[in-house]
């Protein structure tokens, strides 16, 4: 589960929430937290003007396909655990053994049991004796598409941090003429405080929804693509070594130059103690 992201949410929340109930005017600690002032952060109008807007320009902006991945994107947002370095290094490393014992068809049966496709996609090019650069070429070219389609979706929620707060300026501009409306001097003037209060909540609302939802999402699943090609270019290298023969002791120290010295010293003590 991705914890960094619901604390930072939730902690976010919570804070803005203080900021709204904090009264500096209490004499003592509960007399500073005043409930009462949530209300004046709640207006229907500026959620109908900010959400819904937001809601239907991406509905105009994007296809159903991509619309309809939403809940697949916040699965994938959640699991950090899905692409594990380390253990796709273990499972080539094992590979390669294989491979130096058996020769490259004995590989068949490990790739029907492997249950990435593109791990399995990348045995089978060389259990069927593709040649090499042709292999590589397919391989890479599945991960420039991956990373595009990945992009697209990260893109889509880059687009509705850009359309909140534009549309926060729409209700503050709604907001503004309704009050000036109000002020005709000809019809007694009016109540102001509603229509002041659109213009500015509204603001607020888009800078929230911008900056404490679209944006954190947009940036964990540009997360989660950059391990997940991390994990494809060491199945990547892997494979065209074993392909081409390589030792699995020095197939391991290649592959582990992919990972930061931080993470090679911590997982590699991991893979002692199993070995062990």
């Amino acid at each position: 589960m991705n914890l960094t992201y619901i604390i930072g949410t939730i902690g976010a929340f919570l804070v803005m929430v203080f900021g709204m109930i904090f009264d500096k005017n209490g004499a003592g600690f509960s007399e500073m937290i005043n409930f009462t002032k949530i209300g004046n952060f709640w207006d229907p109008s500026s959620i109908l003007i900010v959400v819904g807007c937001t809601i239907f320009v991406l509905v105009s902006s994007f296809p159903p396909s991509a619309l309809k991945d939403i809940p697949k994107h916040f699965k994938i947002m959640m699991n950090t655990k899905k692409n594990d370095p380390m253990s796709a290094i273990d499972q080539l490393v094992e590979l390669a053994q294989v491979a130096r014992k058996n020769g490259l068809l004995a590989l068949e049966e490990k790739g029907n049991q492997q249950e990435d496709p593109f791990f399995k996609q990348c045995i089978m090019l060389i259990v069927d004796n593709n040649d090499a650069d042709q292999a590589k070429e397919i391989m890479m070219n599945d991960i420039e598409q991956s990373c595009a389609r990945h992009d697209d979706a990260a893109g889509m929620y880059d687009k509705a941090s850009a359309i909140a707060p534009a549309f926060g300026m729409v209700g503050t501009l709604v907001g503004l003429i309704n009050m000036l409306a109000a002020m005709d001097v000809s019809s007694g003037g009016g109540d102001l405080g509603p229509s002041m209060a659109t213009a500015l909540i509204t603001t607020l609302y888009g800078c929230v929804l911008a900056h404490m939802i679209f944006g954190p999402i947009a940036n964990q699943l540009r997360k989660r693509d950059e391990e997940e090609t991390l994990c494809k270019l060491i199945i990547v290298e892997g494979i065209m070594s074993i392909q081409s023969g390589a030792n699995p002791k020095f197939l391991r120290e290649k592959l582990l130059t992919f990972m930061s010295q931080k993470q090679r010293d911590g997982e590699g003590g991991g893979g002692k103690k199993k070995e062990e």
